[in-house]
């Protein structure tokens, strides 16, 4: 055996002692890649300073996304871990029995999406929507709202052409003219607002009888793997809720958090007080209660799934949706602290 052969074995054989006195890999080897949303929420304060990275020992790849319903792609293609989507698209994958978990509820949507008329359209009320062509992003939770506003004010779906388009691509179609309404969240919303005025907004929806939500979710097998990160994951998010739930008012345009909010999600800085007060926001420990994830959001998701399916959205619905929610990571967030 020559000398460099020698060498190579010796530097293999310590290399696979070390290994083994070290054990498996080391929390700080985890890297998580996270899909996010520029929706207003508490949330986007710890992730822009960095309180996930610390708390999970991860390397995270932050990526974003313009609509639930690419969150939801990119997380049965394996290429995202945990994602933001909101009620339809969550309602969409478990209908069709992706690998997911409801972690956390987001928030419940008021004004935060709103459906807007663009000046000059001869839109007044949903009525008007007969014959317009209105955007929306595909199975996304204003798609929902939009579908469910039309049916409460009986207008057909088939008069009212309602076109696929990603919110950037909403902002720009509106302000050349191209479509006569869209139902969208900021920064779009905000954009839109400038050339056109409010219809209605997802508060008075949900008093139809056709609430939405937002929420994160996990690849199960993620989940089955990294349980503490998931959980560290929940407590974070969890706590930035608690700051703002604390004192709501103390987030304004001039505090810290508000920029930081503004600066990720593209958002005008004087609307984020605004924006934040859009959602009802629940805590840590409503959470892991019946009222969202120990109960509640299944029932949120069975209803939204039957009415998807009602609407042709989806093809299927599911007996129990219980397995794509879980209290788990937020009961022991919660005994963590």
């Amino acid at each position: 055996m020559s000398i460099l052969s020698r060498r190579i074995l010796l530097f293999s054989s310590a290399a696979l002692t070390a290994a083994a006195l070290l054990g498996p890999a080391s929390a700080e080897d985890l890297k998580i890649t996270i899909g996010y949303q520029t929706v207003v929420e508490p949330s986007k304060v710890p992730q822009a300073d960095g309180a996930y990275e610390k708390a999970t020992k991860a390397t995270i790849d932050w990526r974003k996304f313009d609509s639930g319903a690419d969150v939801i792609a990119a997380i049965a293609s394996g290429s995202v871990d945990i994602g933001y989507v909101g009620s339809s698209p969550l309602a969409a994958a478990a209908s069709r029995e992706l690998p997911i978990e409801t972690i956390f509820v987001v928030g419940l949507i008021g004004p935060s999406e709103a459906l807007v008329a663009r000046n000059g359209a001869g839109i007044e009320k949903v009525a008007d929507l007969a014959g317009k062509k209105v955007a929306v992003p595909f199975v996304s939770t204003t798609h929902y709202s939009l579908l469910a506003a039309l049916k409460h004010e009986g207008v057909d779906p088939k008069s009212v052409e309602v076109l696929n388009l990603r919110p950037p691509e909403i902002a720009a179609a509106f302000a050349r003219g191209d479509i006569d309404a869209a139902y969208v969240w900021d920064p779009a919303l905000g954009q839109v607002k400038t050339t056109g005025k409010v219809v209605l907004d997802s508060s008075q929806v949900a008093a139809w009888g056709a609430p939405t939500f937002d929420a994160w979710i996990v690849r199960t097998d993620f989940a089955d793997k990294h349980p503490e990160a998931v959980r560290d994951f929940v407590k974070v998010t969890g706590e930035a809720y608690a700051r703002f739930l604390a004192k709501p008012d103390a987030w304004s345009v001039s505090s810290p958090e508000a920029g930081k909010i503004a600066k990720l999600t593209g958002a005008k800085l004087e609307g984020v007080p605004e924006l934040l007060k859009g959602y009802v926001f629940p805590s840590l420990e409503e959470q892991a209660s019946d009222k969202f994830l120990g109960g509640a959001t299944v029932q949120a998701v069975a209803a939204t799934s039957a009415f998807l399916k009602e609407q042709g959205k989806v093809d299927a619905v599911l007996p129990d949706y219980s397995k794509y929610v879980t209290a788990k990571y937020a009961s022991e967030a919660l005994a963590s602290n």
